[in-house]
């Protein structure tokens, strides 16, 4: 298999990736940095690839917290690769389709918090909230031109929403329940 050569610099303004830069089938690590189908989403790829991480962030929760953390950092070493790959891949640093940053920012968000579906759904909306809007210090990482730039803008948006989540479990019976 040929491996794709790196560009000089890619481009880190545009997300959507150039048709011409694409070379060849993607391989595995551009797979996991699509999160599979996820990140190939022609309408709002972000927000599907959260949705992909749902799954995951209820079957970890029900393994416990030491298999959930230790999979979410595993999750966010194999993603800053396969982040740096896939931008290789599409020539632009932080192509759209690459939605593994998603996952691991969703499963920070909802870490050490019961796994309920108010407490996901709120996850949810403030994980992307944060990571659409990118508040200082997100919208600072989100400016490093690498694949663990690209991870490490959503994992802060996934401390943000952690701090909200873990606000609501304890202020509102509804979320913990």
């Amino acid at each position: 298999m040929r491996k794709p050569q790196p560009a000089p610099h890619l481009p880190a303004a545009s997300r959507t990736p150039p048709p011409a830069q694409v070379r060849g089938r993607p391989d595995g690590w551009v797979l996991l940095a699509a999160w599979g189908p996820c990140g190939f989403s022609p309408v709002a790829p972000g927000t599907v690839g959260t949705l992909g991480a749902v799954p995951l962030a209820w079957l970890l929760s029900r393994a416990g917290w030491p298999v959930y953390l230790v999979t979410a950092a595993l999750l966010f070493a194999l993603g800053v690769v396969a982040a740096g790959r896939a931008g290789h891949y599409w020539g632009v640093v932080d192509a759209s389709p690459i939605v593994v940053d998603e996952v691991v920012g969703y499963l920070i968000t909802l870490a050490f918090a019961p796994f309920t579906w108010p407490a996901a759904l709120a996850g949810f909306l403030l994980f992307r909230a944060f990571d659409v809007v990118k508040p200082w210090p997100v919208s600072a990482l989100d400016r490093i031109e690498s694949g663990l730039g690209v991870m490490l803008d959503d994992v802060g948006a996934g401390l943000l929403a952690f701090t909200g989540v873990q606000v609501l479990v304890r202020i509102f019976p509804v979320f913990a329940a």
